[in-house]
C-alpha cells in the first residue's frame, strides 16, 4: 500500500518561511520522480516544483528563487522550503510520485499517479 503524507503547514506572514514535507511508505524515492502541486480555492492545480531521481529539479516560474524542492532517499523523505511568501502562495500543497521517471523537465502534472491528501498554506 504506498500511501504520501504531507506535514508542514501552516499560517504565516508575507515574507515568512514554511518547510512542508512529504513522507512516503511503499514507494522508494529512488524510484520515482516526486512533485509538489498546489491548487487555491477557485483556481486550478499548479505544479510548483519537481525533482527527479537523478536531482534534476524544475520550478514554476511563480516560486523560482523563493522555493527549494529537495529529497531525502534514505528517509524517503520529500521537502519544499518555501521563502518570501506571497499571499498568492497560499493553497493545498500536495505532493505526488511518477514512477519509473528519472528526469523532470517541467512541473506538469503528466504521470503523476499517487498522491498525497494535501497540506494547507495560509499567507496574511
Amino acid at each position: 500500500h504506498v500511501q504520501l503524507v504531507e506535514s508542514g503547514g501552516g499560517s504565516v506572514q508575507a515574507a515568512g518561511s514554511l518547510r512542508l514535507s512529504c513522507t512516503a511508505s511503499g514507494l522508494s524515492f529512488s524510484r520515482a520522480c516526486m512533485a509538489w502541486f498546489r491548487q487555491a480555492p477557485g483556481k486550478e492545480r499548479e505544479g510548483v516544483a519537481a525533482i527527479g531521481r537523478d536531482g534534476s529539479t524544475s520550478y514554476a516560474d511563480s516560486v523560482k528563487g523563493r522555493f527549494t524542492i529537495s529529497k531525502d532517499n534514505a528517509k524517503n523523505t520529500l521537502y519544499l522550503q518555501m521563502n518570501s511568501l506571497k499571499p498568492e502562495d497560499a493553497a493545498m500543497y500536495y505532493c505526488a510520485a511518477k514512477l519509473f521517471c528519472t528526469v523532470v523537465l517541467s512541473t506538469t502534472a503528466q504521470g503523476y499517479n499517487i498522491w498525497g491528501q494535501g497540506t494547507q498554506v495560509t499567507v496574511s
